[in-house]
């Protein structure tokens, strides 16, 4: 059974948007998952929204085998309450896989589940809860996190992503993608994703743009001039680069290079851990041979490395094509080169 904690002000979303996908995920799975909320007074619960819910009380929690901690306006008094504390500590330690939705990480600290992982929440309070909670390695630009079988999530509709994470652990990948189709989620973002993707920034209003700056992402390998982008979307060169700009507030290579700066800073992240994991002597190999590579522009524009990630996660997949038998067992086969002023994939 799927339980989602819920008190006085939550963000709907937070609870609505993980229990859609525990819905449909269901129906392509074949098997229809019970999922009701609880809060520490059975009965009607008001959201931050004024929506109100039923919940049910906590001592009927016992079936219950996956936790989701919502968050919302009334965090604060819901991390203060012992009962709920309790509660949440009391499931934990009986083998009950706990996650959070944004600030929900806030229950999860004060329990003590999230001393010494990592974990996430919404990047608004990043500061005030690394000043609360110290001890937690929060990586404030992730999309979701799993450090010891504990989940956190990013701010509202991330809990979105964490839980067609869950599905896929639960249900396998080919679920969990059926589920974000059904969802009509425009793209299903891995944990190890920012926040602040520049897709998100440079996403217009209208979305004119915004199946060609996904391709983009999806094949910076290529030179992607501006004639190249023009011919995709069907424009004049001259007419693309004037209607990108108003679109965008930036210039079509500027756009480019963001999207490439993203990926370089995803992949320094993974040759970080990899050496770290092989040990001094491959390190200074590597920096023999690789660093001087890196395009001078995305020196300083990677200064501020990317939180830590897992090393069984793998490589990122969506810079480069990863075989089925090296993804997620070591570096990959390619990486992304400077020559002649761009990042592409050099071959083996």
């Amino acid at each position: 059974m799927i339980g989602v904690l819920i008190y006085p002000d939550f963000q709907l979303l937070d609870a609505a948007g993980p229990i859609s996908v525990f819905e449909i995920a269901g129906r392509f799975a074949g098997t229809a998952p019970a999922i009701r909320m609880y809060a520490v007074e059975a009965g009607p619960v008001r959201s931050s929204s004024g929506v109100e819910t039923f919940a049910y009380g906590l001592r009927s929690a016992k079936p219950v085998t996956t936790l989701i901690v919502a968050g919302g306006e009334g965090v604060t008094a819901a991390a203060a309450c012992k009962t709920t504390v309790a509660f949440v500590r009391r499931l934990a330690s009986r083998g009950v896989r706990i996650a959070s939705v944004c600030s929900g990480a806030y229950v999860l600290a004060e329990a003590g589940l999230l001393e010494g992982r990592r974990a996430t929440t919404h990047w608004c309070r990043t500061q005030d809860f690394m000043a609360r909670y110290p001890e937690v390695k929060l990586e404030p630009d992730k999309i979701f996190t799993c450090d010891g079988g504990v989940w956190t999530s990013a701010g509202i509709t991330a809990g979105i992503d964490l839980a067609l994470a869950l599905v896929a652990e639960d249900h396998g990948d080919a679920v969990a993608q059926k589920t974000a189709r059904q969802l009509v989620l425009y793209h299903r973002r891995s944990g190890r994703q920012t926040q602040f993707s520049p897709l998100l920034e440079l996403k217009a209003p209208n979305g004119r743009f915004d199946a060609l700056l996904s391709w983009a992402r999806e094949h910076l390998d290529q030179a992607l001039t501006v004639e190249d982008l023009a011919e995709r979307v069907g424009m004049s060169s001259r007419h693309f680069a004037r209607t990108f700009i108003a679109e965008t507030g930036m210039t079509p290579s500027k756009a480019i290079e963001k999207l490439r700066i993203e990926v370089a800073r995803a992949w320094i992240e993974f040759l970080q851990r990899d050496d770290r994991a092989r040990g001094p002597d491959h390190r200074l190999r590597r920096s023999r041979t690789d660093a001087p590579c890196l395009h001078p522009r995305v020196r300083p524009s990677t200064a501020i490395a990317p939180p830590r990630r897992p090393r069984s996660q793998g490589p990122p997949a969506d810079p480069v094509t990863v075989s089925g038998a090296e993804r997620g067992t070591g570096p990959p086969a390619i990486l992304p080169w400077e020559d002649g002023g761009r990042l592409h994939a050099r071959p083996k």
